[in-house]
């Protein structure tokens, strides 16, 4: 199967290539440097670029494979969720090659492709689902925070998510707080490298309670009532290093310890994690070294694969129609809403 997949729900215009599950081409747009002097993503502005980009993107792709239209079997395009006007330039342009192609077309959730990204690797990228294994999956990204049981392939359940503010929101609305330049996560990542987790101690909401569910809302508010107190400290670099590394071992502490619970619990011998916040680099270390203490295989997605990608679309939906899923209709609408199916 040739599969084209494209992926607009955010501010990352995407295209990919898949065969097999090889990712034969992958190419990214990124409109930071556009939303950055606004401190964050302008739904009109992501709109209007994806509009822009995403034939070239397309282009790109399909030339970096080798690929024609003509030679596709298949089209699939995140349907959501995702912001509403900039899903709709992806998929329904997806929709609309794909009738006149006369091709098979298929929307994907955005975050159940999330959820099997930390099986593509290798050079070049492939799906290396000959040695999957049931696992608990941390998805934590700028706008979602979820735990999800994958029992097998394609078959998963909904653990818990965020009541509030995803991780990545509040990494990013920490930085903001601090000063730092847009997106604040990566820059806040940086810096903490260079300071004292133990530094300053701020709340883990949710830590001790027994379920799956996560809140980073009074974090956020924590770190902003500690600067209101200490304005100074804003003038040390030292002390901004050092907030910034106790406002991330904060974050880091709830994900991990409510990961490694939940798979204690469910008995499953895998842990995965994806998504933006996955890049962290305090994140990842943490999931490696409580895998290790607990016996637990851990896959975490590659860089490139943690952010919005369509590679990650393709893979998925060329599971999805090999397992008999039915095409989706050329008249369907994205959904921004939709829950976890």
């Amino acid at each position: 199967m040739n599969l084209l997949a494209i992926e607009t729900s955010c501010d990352e215009t995407s295209a990919a290539v898949v065969t097999e599950g090889r990712v034969r081409a992958n190419v990214v747009s990124s409109q930071i440097k556009l939303h950055a002097d606004y401190g964050g993503v302008v739904p009109e502005l992501a709109t209007r670029e994806h509009l822009r980009n995403l034939m070239p993107v397309t282009q790109a792709a399909l030339q970096v494979a080798g690929m024609t239209i003509e030679r596709l079997d298949a089209i699939a395009a995140t349907q959501g969720p995702g912001l509403p006007s900039a899903l709709m330039v992806g998929f329904k342009v997806a929709q609309a090659v794909a009738f006149s192609a006369g091709k098979i077309f298929l929307g994907v959730h955005h975050h159940e492709a999330h959820l099997y990204s930390p099986w593509i690797g290798g050079e070049p990228p492939s799906a290396d689902f000959a040695v999957f294994k049931p696992c608990v999956a941390l998805i934590v990204s700028g706008g979602h925070t979820m735990l999800v049981h994958v029992k097998a392939e394609l078959e998963h359940r909904l653990l818990g998510s965020t009541v509030d503010d995803a991780a990545g929101e509040c990494f990013d609305k920490i930085a903001k707080l601090i000063g730092l330049p847009y997106p604040g996560g990566p820059e806040l990542d940086r810096l903490a490298r260079e300071g004292n987790p133990r530094a300053f101690h701020f709340p883990r909401p949710m830590i001790n309670e027994n379920n799956d569910n996560f809140s980073f809302s009074g974090l956020k508010t924590s770190v902003r009532y500690f600067l209101r107190d200490h304005p100074a400290l804003l003038n040390d670099r030292q002390g901004i290093c050092d907030l910034c590394a106790s406002a991330q071992a904060a974050i880091v502490d709830v994900l991990v310890t409510k990961t490694m619970r939940a798979a204690r619990r469910l008995r499953v011998g895998c842990v995965t994690a994806s998504g933006g916040v996955t890049c962290n680099h305090s994140l990842r270390e943490q999931l490696a070294s409580a895998c290790r203490k607990e016996g637990c295989v851990l896959r975490l997605a590659a860089p490139g694969f943690c952010t919005d990608n369509a590679a990650m679309i393709g893979i998925l939906a060329e599971r999805k129609l090999e397992a008999g899923a039915a095409p989706t209709p050329f008249d369907a609408e994205v959904k921004p809403g939709w829950p976890l199916p």
